[in-house]
């Protein structure tokens, strides 16, 4: 019913505006702004797939709501630290590094929150 369909995901902020300036500035992604509904699309790899929403009573997601695929997450997460971007540092079977990475078995991946708290990583893919 839907193999030749071109699926996206979603997810709410509570800011659309802040949303944004992150993903645009911060992340470096291409953006575009809804014509006639207010929404935030992602460009990623020029092809829109994931659409932001505001919604007013927002509740940050408890999971990875997008990863980033990277060649090296270490040199990723000192970039994104430059920027100002703050890693989740987590212990137990997550438990990451000084600087939020995680190598403890499966893909290295670190993890960080966009402003509205959602959950986004960076993970190594060679």
């Amino acid at each position: 019913m839907f193999g030749n369909t071109k699926a996206f995901s979603s997810f709410s902020v509570n800011d659309l505006q802040q949303a944004k300036q992150f993903y645009q500035q911060t992340l470096g992604i291409e953006t575009e702004d809804g014509e006639k509904e207010p929404v935030l699309t992602l460009k990623i790899a020029g092809e829109p797939s994931v659409m932001i929403y505001e919604k007013p009573d927002h509740t940050p997601a408890t999971f990875t709501v997008l990863n980033f695929p990277v060649s090296n997450v270490e040199e990723a997460v000192d970039k994104l630290t430059a920027k100002g971007v703050q890693f989740q540092h987590y212990e137990g079977e997550l438990k990451t590094d000084e600087k939020g990475i995680f190598r403890g078995g499966g893909p290295v991946i670190a993890w960080f929150a966009d402003p509205a708290g959602n959950i986004l990583s960076v993970i190594e893919q060679r």
